[in-house]
């Protein structure tokens, strides 16, 4: 990377993988309302030549698989999102590898490509998280918040004891992109009964993302700014609004769009990776 600062647009496009748990009608209609804000996503974005980041969980693909063909013929990235959006954090080693074997043969037989990049189902990761993803040959992760703009290499084996303190783990070759709540429109529009939720106007989630976008450009030139978008979430109206002046107030600034893919090719080019 230069000293051009980037802005990712990502989008986790669960559909109906994120409310496979839940026995009701109702909240599984939600996921099904994904892939109509995902075609006004990307009928947005072709008409602003913007290439973006689609994490798409295994359910996702096989169900819509039209859908993951035209989020490929839009020039958009792919990358892995789980199978069934499962929780990492609940399986074993042996089911966390199973379902991120299964989740990736899924994606590349039906874009002609194994993904490169990879998002947790909630970005939850476990102590083989990392090593599963080497493993399989991934070259950036988008799970952590140890940053705002700057991606990292990703460690293995941390540990820590309360009361007594941390030792850090060995750097591996695998880039954080790092996200982080504020930066998700989740936790801002979504209403989930009976937990309940927020119902945010989107002018407060715009003056937020944008925020961050001119405090990162004025201390932290040369980042990447990744935000985190669900279809089912930002597809509604009026968020759609909001999208579209974010775009708007973006190409006001001396900012690039890229996607993740891009974004790790370039940033390992210029930080080659030093095995300890």
């Amino acid at each position: 990377m230069t000293d051009r600062s980037y802005v990712s647009l990502t989008f986790d496009v669960d559909t109906i993988s994120l409310w496979m748990s839940r026995q009701d009608r109702t909240a599984f209609s939600r996921g099904e309302f994904g892939v109509v804000g995902t075609r006004r996503i990307l009928k947005l974005l072709a008409s602003r030549s913007i290439h973006a980041t689609f994490f798409v969980p295994g359910l996702t693909a096989s169900t819509y698989p039209d859908l993951l063909e035209e989020i490929v013929d839009g020039g958009h990235e792919v990358g892995h999102h789980g199978n069934h959006h499962e929780n990492p954090a609940r399986l074993e080693r042996d089911d966390e590898r199973r379902v991120l074997e299964e989740g990736l043969e899924i994606l590349e037989n039906l874009t002609g490509r194994r993904p490169s990049g990879w998002r947790s189902p909630g970005g939850y990761v476990t102590s083989s998280t990392f090593e599963l993803l080497i493993e399989a040959g991934f070259s950036y992760d988008s799970s952590l918040m140890g940053h705002d703009v700057r991606p990292y290499r990703c460690r293995l084996d941390d540990s820590w004891v309360k009361g007594e303190g941390v030792e850090w783990g060995t750097e591996v070759d695998l880039v954080e992109f790092p996200w982080a709540w504020h930066l998700d429109d989740f936790p801002w529009f979504e209403y989930i009964p009976p937990q309940g939720g927020n119902l945010t106007p989107p002018s407060a989630v715009l003056e937020t993302w944008l925020g961050d976008l001119d405090w990162a450009l004025a201390h932290e030139p040369g980042g990447v700014l990744t935000y985190t978008m669900h279809p089912q979430v930002i597809g509604r109206g009026n968020r759609m609004l909001m999208l579209e002046q974010l775009l708007e107030e973006i190409n006001k600034r001396e900012v690039g769009f890229t996607t993740l893919e891009k974004a790790a090719t370039d940033w390992r080019a210029a930080h080659p990776f030093e095995q300890s």
